[in-house]
């Protein structure tokens, strides 16, 4: 069964990443529904990897698509640091907490073009290698520019596809992996972190199965522009809210 266009992937992807940043900036860490609302947005990033990997090949131009990119992380910055500040940094208004991460969708952009146009192997592998660190500094850090890599390197062959999904859903449990002391902590950690890949699980059955490689009859370039809009306007509204209430 493929019923799903690329738009409707994206909106739902709007929306488990909106529940994520909901549960990192006003609810208690450990809690079963902090837990839950992160979890379930681990779906995104996936998603919205594959899909920059599908525009950077069907795009008309590459220029005017990095440049949106580019232009979208200069302007989603502040937003960025206002919903996150007392995230990852303590404090109560606004600092710098690092970049957002259509900084990062721009850095896998980047990527992209050095494994189109980088024909020595040495140097393309330094460069990307470079735009991994660089990546350190933003959301989504490594794990953004390695589903883009497997998902330029899958093409359309579905097979690969999935099989990057599985290798990215293993890869990010085996990180949130952290065994306990004795049998319990140890099966908490486990159950922790087969839970994180859920999200990431659920994005490849939505691109692998449910997926029928068409946009909307209709709206598509209000979809276009509310792709870029939404993730600046959200995060300004929740970093007001969260000042407020704070």
């Amino acid at each position: 069964m493929q019923g799903l266009n690329r738009d409707v992937i994206k909106y739902i992807a709007m929306v488990t990443m909106f529940l994520n940043h909901i549960a990192n900036i006003f609810l208690e860490p450990g809690t079963l529904l902090f837990t839950i609302l992160i979890d379930i947005g681990y779906f995104t990033a996936p998603v919205m990897c594959y899909f920059l990997v599908e525009g950077y090949h069907y795009t008309r131009s590459r220029k005017r698509y990095a440049g949106r990119l580019a232009l979208f992380a200069l302007i989603s910055e502040i937003p960025f640091c206002l919903a996150f500040s007392e995230v990852y940094t303590g404090e109560r208004i606004i600092s710098f907490c690092g970049f957002n991460m259509i900084l990062t969708l721009f850095l896998c952009f980047c990527i992209l073009l050095v494994m189109d146009y980088v024909k020595d192997i040495l140097l393309e592998i330094l460069i990307i290698a470079g735009l991994f660190i660089m990546s350190l500094f933003s959301d989504w850090a490594l794990v953004a520019p390695f589903f883009t890599v497997l998902f330029a390197r899958a093409k359309d062959d579905k097979r690969s596809i999935r099989n990057a999904y599985l290798l990215g859903a293993a890869l990010f449990a085996l990180m949130n992996f952290n065994p306990g002391g004795d049998a319990a902590g140890t099966l908490f950690s486990l159950i922790y972190a087969l839970m994180s890949a859920v999200g990431i699980l659920a994005a490849g059955v939505a691109i692998v199965r449910l997926y029928n490689g068409k946009r909307m009859e209709r709206g598509r370039t209000f979809s276009k522009w509310f792709f870029y809009w939404f993730y600046p306007v959200h995060l300004l509204i929740l970093g007001i809210i969260r000042i407020f209430i704070r």
